[in-house]
């Protein structure tokens, strides 16, 4: 059983979870870089610049509904009235003749004159002698079922806020008021590299003492979740060299490196006196579980985070620390953590940690319509099918016991990823 599995005497030097997140998001430089793009294809972007609508939305007063446009003060419960003209959606009608009404659709302009629409299913539609005629048989309130000019969205009214990242209910907002294009940062390029000799890719013989480079689609994937501009630098020989030539390649291109494995300090660890070889360096054991270890730093004044090499471990740590960061630097705003969503506990937790625990775990629901969270069995940071079995995190903070039926903080991947 690896160190990172059990609950051992842990150090004073270890730095607490939300001290070295607020440290590493007081040095993001958020992106400068603006681009201009069609709104259709803005999905994922970080907005640069606000939205200001220049139109009122509705842009007129328009029916809520099919039926008959009428003046509420010219006519009667059960009085015949001429139907004096048919307006479409689409369509603009005329003057209402006082003492009429006027057959109206969903989204039509309201004539001048009327100011109340009856819906079609409390009215009775006839002809005589070649005129149509209608008798409301059940009156509305005065102005009911019209949408009002501005009503949604009124003229000079800013939309969307600077720093949002785009989701398709924006792009439609932004389509209502007559935007067809929208400023945005650009994407964020992000450098990935994994270390380790013992690495094969998928598809190649597994020989003795290899195994599988999982970290580098976990990270791809993450990364384009998050619509990053991927620089994939492969896997990097075990090397001081090799390591500094990946590290520079990176800082040629990219805004953020990443970096799985390598960032301790064992003889075949190369991450750290490369980074303070071309850099500088922090690097600090973090009061987390799993993913204790975790390297901050700048190559050639390019931002590097360094995760530990453990499947898990990784996928923790970028969830915790790469996440925020990466959101920031695109350009968001408002709040960078997750939601917590609060649930009952389906497991006891009577082994407390020094360090802040992120449990996989999933929710369920009991016979009561309550969220219960059970939690993966095993603790181990090297498996990685506990992520897939889990659909988020309980948190767990440091010295706390858990007893079933307790509330507990549980994360969302979904809320993270979004």
């Amino acid at each position: 059983m690896k160190c990172d599995d059990c609950v051992t005497a842990e150090p004073k030097s270890l730095k607490p979870v939300d001290e070295a997140l607020a440290f590493l998001l007081e040095q993001v430089e958020v992106l400068s870089d603006t681009e201009e793009i069609d709104t259709a294809l803005a999905l994922g972007r970080v907005l640069a610049e606000p939205v200001t609508s220049t139109i009122n939305v509705p842009a007129w007063n328009n029916s809520a509904m099919d039926g008959y446009a009428f003046k509420f003060d010219d006519i009667a419960e059960g009085q015949p009235v001429r139907i004096s003209q048919r307006i479409p959606a689409g369509y603009e009608g005329t003057q209402l003749d006082a003492g009429t009404a006027a057959r109206i659709f969903t989204g039509a302009p309201v004539p001048d004159g009327a100011d109340t629409v009856v819906m079609q299913e409390h009215c009775h539609a006839f002809s005589e002698a070649g005129e149509d005629f209608v008798t409301i048989e059940k009156k509305p309130k005065a102005e009911a079922n019209i949408r009002l000019a501005g009503e949604d969205v009124a003229v000079d009214e800013v939309v969307l806020e600077r720093g949002k990242k785009l989701q398709p209910q924006h792009l439609g907002l932004a389509a209502s008021v007559g935007v067809a294009r929208l400023t945005v940062y650009r994407k964020l390029k992000v450098a990935i590299f994994s270390s380790g000799d013992e690495l094969l890719m998928p598809g190649e013989p597994l020989a003795a003492g290899k195994i599988y480079n999982s970290n580098r689609f976990s990270l791809l994937g993450l990364l384009e979740k998050l619509n990053c501009e991927v620089i994939d630098l492969g896997m990097v020989e075990d090397t001081l060299d090799a390591t500094c030539d990946a590290l520079a390649r990176a800082a040629e291109e990219a805004d953020l490196i990443l970096a799985s494995g390598g960032v301790s300090v064992g003889e075949e660890d190369h991450v750290k006196p490369a980074v303070e070889k071309l850099g500088s360096l922090q690097l600090w054991k973090i009061a987390v579980r799993p993913g204790k270890p975790l390297a901050y730093g700048h190559v050639n004044n390019v931002p590097f985070i360094g995760a530990p090499g453990n499947p898990v471990s990784l996928f923790v740590t970028f969830c915790v620390f790469a996440l925020p960061w990466i959101k920031k630097q695109q350009g968001m705003s408002g709040e960078l953590q997750p939601s917590v969503i609060p649930c009952i506990a389906d497991f006891d937790w009577h082994r407390p940690d020094k360090r802040r625990e992120y449990a996989r775990a999933r929710l369920k629901a009991n016979d009561l319509g309550q969220l219960m969270a059970e939690v993966y069995p095993s603790r181990s940071s090297g498996v990685l099918s506990s992520v897939t079995w889990a659909d988020g995190l309980v948190i767990i903070e440091p010295g706390e016991i858990i007893q079933k039926g307790d509330q507990v903080k549980f994360v969302a991947f979904n809320e993270l990823l979004s």
